[in-house]
């Protein structure tokens, strides 16, 4: 019976300043946030997660937020040495998002000594009029200042955010924030479209952005850039060179199981087949005081659709003996899906392995629908 792949996803609240368009759970932080105390929490947090884990082998560790990297590495001592003694992390990827308007070298180097190998930075865009829009707090040098600061700790697998799509940006505006990431040679980019999502600045008060025709011409050039450049397509937003595809992130894509600590965290967990979802509250202050999981068990046809949302992702799809280890159902409860979607060339189906056409991907949500 194969062992389902497990991840650690540890959350961290706190930016300096809250994005108009960001989702996540997030919030400003305070002169009187108690970093340590946040920290000594997410340690006993992921001690009572523990007691029913028998897995020892991590796919990965992701360090998200909000931005971790305004947590000093001395902070983090504690965290990391109950993770090492509780897991066997050969060959494990160890991911810390990075703000280029929060990074310190100290902290890099100290994230490096603690096994953190690879780093996410942050940059959306290297325009300045676009940054401010977006209300970062940081320049189009700090991006660069920010990745050689982790060149210089010695990271040699580098993941950088850019968006397009943004608020009044031209094809060529976004092609060129796309060259000037290519330029500073990282190993994977994640090149991606602002949403304007509920419960945001933007969505309340939309900005004027780009049509869905301008849009796609940006995708398709910026594409075509990044294959020029030697970098390969394994997602749908996701760009890497030969072996520095997200591990982290591709758990996830192939509906691996994961553990989530912290504020607002979320985990999968399987157990005897049985597939649940578990999360944390949201507020950092109620979490202090209650670090306990809501878990819900996850019925059958929305396991089908929660999967097909991530595997349709990838470029590659998936093959059928995926979906039935992962949801414990056999593949002719897929058949229906498969049908109507090969109907309107969404997907293609050889040899066992679902693959989503150009159309498929671009029109992904409609593609779910079908199931």
């Amino acid at each position: 019976m194969e062992t389902i792949p497990l991840s650690l996803y540890i959350h961290f609240p706190w930016c300096k300043k809250k994005c108009p368009y960001c989702d996540f759970n997030s919030l400003e932080i305070q002169s009187d946030t108690s970093v340590s105390e946040y920290v000594s929490v997410l340690e006993s947090d992921l001690k009572s997660e523990l007691v029913n884990e028998k897995r020892k082998k991590l796919v990965s560790i992701f360090l998200g937020g909000g931005t971790p990297s305004l947590i000093p590495g001395s902070e983090l001592n504690v965290l990391f040495r109950i993770i090492a003694n509780e897991f066997e992390l050969l060959n494990t990827e160890i991911t810390i998002e990075a703000n280029p308007g929060s990074s310190e070298f100290s902290n890099f180097y100290d994230y490096k000594l603690f096994g953190i190998n690879r780093l996410s930075i942050g940059a959306q865009t290297f325009n300045e009029r676009t940054l401010k829009k977006l209300g970062r707090i940081h320049n189009s040098s700090d991006i660069k200042n920010a990745f050689d600061l982790a060149r210089r700790a010695h990271f040699n697998n580098i993941n950088i955010d850019i968006m397009y799509g943004l608020p009044n940006q031209t094809i060529s505006e976004a092609i060129d924030d796309l060259e000037k990431t290519i330029a500073l040679d990282p190993e994977h980019i994640s090149w991606y479209e602002l949403t304007l999502e509920p419960n945001t600045v933007f969505f309340k008060n939309p900005p004027k952005v780009p049509s869905d025709v301008r849009k796609e011409r940006m995708f398709e050039l910026g594409k075509e850039k990044l294959l020029a450049a030697g970098y390969h397509q394994y997602e749908i937003s996701a760009y890497a060179k030969p072996g520095n595809q997200s591990k982290h992130n591709t758990n996830y894509w192939e509906f691996g199981d994961y553990l989530g600590i912290g504020a607002g965290a979320h985990g999968k967990l399987t157990k005897a087949n049985i597939v649940n979802r578990t999360k944390k509250t949201r507020n950092p202050k109620d979490y202090l005081k209650n670090r306990h999981s809501i878990v819900k068990k996850v019925d059958p046809e929305e396991l089908v659709i929660e999967f097909l949302m991530n595997a349709l992702r990838l470029i590659d799809g998936f093959e059928l003996s995926l979906f039935e280890k992962r949801c414990h159902q056999h593949r002719s409860n897929l058949k229906p899906f498969l049908l109507r979607a090969l109907e309107k060339n969404l997907i293609e189906v050889k040899r066992d392995r679902v693959t989503p056409t150009k159309k498929g991907s671009l029109f992904l949500n409609e593609l779910v629908l079908l199931a």
